[in-house]
């Protein structure tokens, strides 16, 4: 039996940042609001989890001024915070359009993938060969 319960944890266009924000709060918050986190523990874990997918030069930027491959990886990020998270990817390349193929998003999986419980990637069926062999 299982000794969690895994949380709904969107990454979608319909789920924004907070653009008054720098990035590392947008990410911390979920530890500091639902699990109490005091918010100098949540900040270094913010940034240390930027850190892991390359990003950490980003924590005090704001929504607007990032690339569409930096504000995708923060919307990762913040979505693995959430406990027991079951992320759940809506049309990542409308996230990032220019994307050619899946690749940089499932290497940004892996490489955090102590930090959430599973991944769903949903997406339009005429997507299907920018997913390759999933």
């Amino acid at each position: 039996m299982r000794e969690f319960s895994p949380q709904a944890a969107p990454v979608s266009v319909d789920v924004p940042l907070i653009s008054n924000q720098d990035v590392y709060m947008n990410i911390a918050m979920i530890k500091e609001y639902h699990e109490n986190m005091p918010r100098q523990e949540a900040e270094r874990l913010a940034v240390h989890s930027l850190g892991r997918i390359g990003f950490e030069h980003i924590a005090y930027k704001r929504n607007p001024s990032l690339t569409f491959e930096e504000r995708f990886g923060v919307m990762l990020l913040r979505a693995a915070m959430v406990k027991d998270a079951m992320i759940l990817i809506h049309k990542p390349f409308e996230l990032i359009p220019h994307l050619q193929d899946i690749q940089m998003i499932t290497s940004m999986l892996e490489t955090i993938d102590d930090l959430y419980v599973s991944c769903h990637i949903y997406d339009y069926k005429w997507m299907q060969e920018k997913y390759g062999e999933l």
